[in-house]
């Protein structure tokens, strides 16, 4: 799908959604931003999120920019996402590319795009992408590093848990979580009673489940991806395991919600960069409502960092940059007030840096903001819940 639109598209309602800069452009030539993200396979509510949030962005430019996009499935698999990397770099010069959720492609990708000098803008919470000493690299959704601890200390602070088990799965973002949870836990002076890795193709996670019983756990810590999480929640509630959830943020997903009964969520709490249907500040409630009118569906915090992402690309652009290499120097040295937050990066492409819990009442499919974590000089502080 190529899309080429002129500067006032909708211009009524990005101004709503957020503040871009308004430097002019002299006869800027088009640009292009493709869009590489899993819409097929295990991660495709995820991916298919991601893909939205970053359409609505392109679809609606700001003021002097035309772009112009291809979006392309990457599976689950890194040598499909290798292949798409390829086949949008020899089709011209993008300035910038939505990449794959998936932190296993992305870490197979990175390098290209390093070699080629192309941002890669991504929602992968994998810690390693950021890690590579590569500077195309961007992340806009909170690293593990970030909302990990908040899953843990609101496990342990909030909800009081000593005997946690961990639930994780055997990717490289399973694996990046269950290291973070597994570390911050210590810090707290918790050890978890049992740590399980899960292959994203199991479903039946009763044996899981039951270890967990029978080694004294008093909660679960999910770091899995979509399907597993709505099959551990669905099976602990129908197997009478009266633990509390608190889950990664695959949970938050209103996709992953609806794939269970409101009385199934009750006691399950998820981590998450944001929850935009649950926000009602003015620029999310337009957001939310501009993703329900384009894609008949409930927008979730991928799409709404992958939104945000090419957002500050597009503003990049907007600002005069017309070269990958230009927007990857004003993406690292320019602070972006988005939707979901601010974001600025911290030196190595980690972009948003503030997590939030939130948790379900057993009567709504819609999550409440329960807890805000905001990075304060690198430590994440407590921040109550977000004002309504």
């Amino acid at each position: 799908m190529i899309r080429s639109l002129g500067a006032t598209v909708c211009a009524g309602l990005i101004a709503l959604l957020v503040t871009i800069p308004t430097i002019p452009v002299s006869a800027a030539d088009p640009v292009r931003m493709d869009v590489l993200v899993p819409i097929t396979g295990f991660l495709a509510l995820e991916g298919t999120a991601q893909r939205n949030g970053a359409v609505l962005a392109l679809d609606t430019p700001p003021e002097g920019v035309t772009v112009t996009y291809d979006v392309a499935d990457t599976a689950t698999s890194p040598e499909v996402a290798v292949t798409a990397l390829r086949r949008s770099l020899d089709r011209g010069n993008p300035v910038a590319i939505a990449a794959p959720i998936f932190g296993t492609q992305m870490l197979a990708m990175a390098p290209i795009a390093g070699r080629a000098g192309v941002p890669l803008l991504t929602v992968s919470g994998t810690a390693k992408i950021t890690r590579l000493g590569l500077d195309i690299v961007f992340r806009f959704f909170p690293g593990d590093d970030v909302v990990k601890v908040a899953q843990a200390r609101y496990a342990v602070e909030e909800l009081g848990a000593k005997r946690p088990a961990i639930l994780y799965q055997t990717t490289a973002y399973g694996q990046s979580g269950h290291g973070h949870l597994v570390e911050t836990l210590a810090e707290l002076g918790v050890a978890p009673v049992l740590e399980e890795a899960i292959d994203p193709g199991i479903k039946d996670m009763a044996p899981a489940l039951e270890r967990a019983k029978a080694a004294g756990a008093d909660l679960l810590l999910l770091q899995l991806h979509s399907g597993p999480t709505a099959l551990t929640v669905r099976q602990a509630h129908e197997r009478g395991l009266d633990l509390p959830i608190v889950a990664g943020s695959a949970m938050h997903q209103p996709t992953t919600a609806a794939l269970l009964d409101p009385e199934q969520l009750e006691g399950v709490c998820a981590e998450t960069a944001s929850s935009p249907i649950s926000d009602h500040r003015p620029a999310a409630k337009a957001f939310t409502k501009a993703y329900r009118d384009r894609f008949g569906a409930e927008p979730d915090a991928f799409a709404l960092g992958q939104y945000d992402g090419m957002r500050m690309a597009l503003a990049a652009v907007a600002d005069g940059a017309q070269t990958a290499d230009q927007v990857r120097d004003w993406l690292a040295g320019h602070s972006f007030e988005g939707v979901a937050m601010t974001y600025l990066s911290d030196g190595t492409g980690n972009m948003a840096h503030d997590a939030l819990i939130v948790c379900y009442d057993g009567e709504s499919r819609v999550p409440v903001i329960t807890k805000r974590y905001e990075d304060v000089d690198g430590v994440l502080a407590t921040a109550g819940a977000p004002s309504k």
